[in-house]
């Protein structure tokens, strides 16, 4: 089985060294025919000479590395990865790794019966190893409510940052994204139910990470709305299955 990788990068010199070390060696091991396209997303610090020093210690065909020339956002930056990515399934996950990526060996089964399969923190399998701070924890609950409220019912985590498609589904999904920053994700759950695509959420072990790029004030209110734009930019949009 043939599958891309997206990993959308900003300032992350701390940690992308581990992250692709952990990825390269566990596709390695699982003999899969992969490509791992990292988005540097306007990086101000060495992120993107550590992954270049990288991709000449494993084989440059396997790691690709796209650049933006400033900081556009997560959602801006999966999407140029999805857009330029060649294999059959697509995963875009965090460059932190808060969702191991082991945890893929559960959903691969589930891609061959549905259109996307996402991680899920709030499911009651999953395994929350290192929790959110609590104000974060409050605001993800309030987060979800929203999310069901106006745009999509039955998914219990839009925002977790490890999701698989097949290919179809991630080109036609990821060409009407409009959201560039956090609440993308949510964009991407919209379209795909506006599309009638199915989907599958799987509960996963996540771990928090300390070094988060959420700013708690200003994307919170950016993320409520966009909310609101999601819902009114494709309303219109009917299912093509």
């Amino acid at each position: 089985m043939d599958i891309s990788i997206i990993i959308p990068a900003f300032n992350e010199k701390d940690r992308i060294s581990e992250t692709i070390n952990k990825i390269v060696n566990f596709f390695s091991k699982n003999n899969f025919k992969y490509e791992l396209i990292i988005v540097d997303d306007g990086s101000t610090d060495n992120t993107i000479k550590i992954i270049e020093s990288l991709s000449q210690k494993y084989l440059s065909s396997e790691i690709k590395i796209l650049k933006n020339q400033k900081n556009k956002g997560k959602g801006f930056s999966v999407k140029q990865g999805v857009l330029n990515s060649k294999f059959d399934l697509v995963l875009f996950s965090d460059a932190d790794l808060s969702t191991p990526i082991e945890e893929l060996s559960k959903m691969i089964p589930l891609i061959k019966e549905y259109d996307l399969v996402i991680a899920s923190r709030n499911l009651p399998e999953s395994n929350i190893v290192i929790k959110q701070p609590l104000l974060r924890r409050f605001l993800g609950n309030i987060f979800p409510y929203l999310i069901k409220l106006f745009v999509i019912r039955g998914i219990k985590d839009t925002q977790c940052g490890f999701k698989l498609f097949q290919r179809k589904a991630a080109i036609n999904i990821f060409k009407r994204l409009t959201i560039d920053r956090f609440c993308f994700d949510v964009e991407v759950l919209y379209l795909a139910k506006k599309l009638g695509y199915s989907t599958k959420e799987v509960p996963v072990k996540w771990y928090n990470s300390g070094a988060s790029k959420v700013h708690i004030i200003k994307d919170t209110f950016n993320m409520f709305y966009s909310v609101f734009l999601i819902f009114f930019r494709h309303r219109k949009i009917k299912s093509q299955s």
